[in-house]
């Protein structure tokens, strides 16, 4: 599937913060299916028990994942989230290649409504989420915060020359 745009990552946020050195630094690709998807691996520093990643964790990715999802629908909105459920189907690696694809189920002016899914490189289903958004201007996000500022948060464009991701593997996809 092609990739229409990278999206840009963040300085300090614990999923793609850049300069977040115990974050997960995961990178999100707008999809021409409107979906997003990011090719990551979580680190040893993110488990729970020895080779399997905490479920916060876990849950903080697909939170992630679901909002991001407005971009790749076509709109520039931002959210806070309101609703998160997550079920947990299989232990998930640290240090493994993993895809995450999250795709807008509900868009209105005010809420978004996004299924995230995180598979292994085999395309089994590790956990899924489903989250409820409200869209809110930045502005009555982070208040007293310019929104020059927070858009500098959003600073990094890390270019990696991806223009395809193939997740045919993916069953149901």
């Amino acid at each position: 599937m092609k990739v229409v745009e990278k999206q840009r990552n963040s300085s300090m946020c614990f999923v793609c913060g850049m300069d977040n050195k115990d974050g997960i630094q995961a990178q999100f690709y707008s999809m021409e299916d409107k979906s997003v998807i990011s090719l990551f691996s979580f680190k040893e520093k993110h488990q729970s028990f020895p080779g399997r990643v905490h479920g916060g964790v876990i849950s903080s990715l697909l939170d992630e994942l679901g909002l991001r999802a407005i971009w790749a629908y076509g709109k520039s909105d931002f959210g806070v989230t309101m609703d998160l459920s997550i079920k947990y189907r299989k232990p998930v690696p640290y240090d493994a290649p993993l895809i995450a694809v999250g795709k807008v189920t509900y868009c209105s002016t005010m809420f978004l409504k996004a299924d995230a899914f995180l598979y292994d490189k085999e395309g089994r289903l590790l956990s899924e989420g489903v989250g409820t958004y409200r869209l809110l201007p930045l502005s009555k996000i982070a208040k007293g915060e310019s929104e020059e500022l927070i858009h500098q948060e959003l600073k990094y464009y890390v270019e990696d020359g991806i223009k395809d991701i193939d997740i045919s593997f993916i069953e149901g996809i």
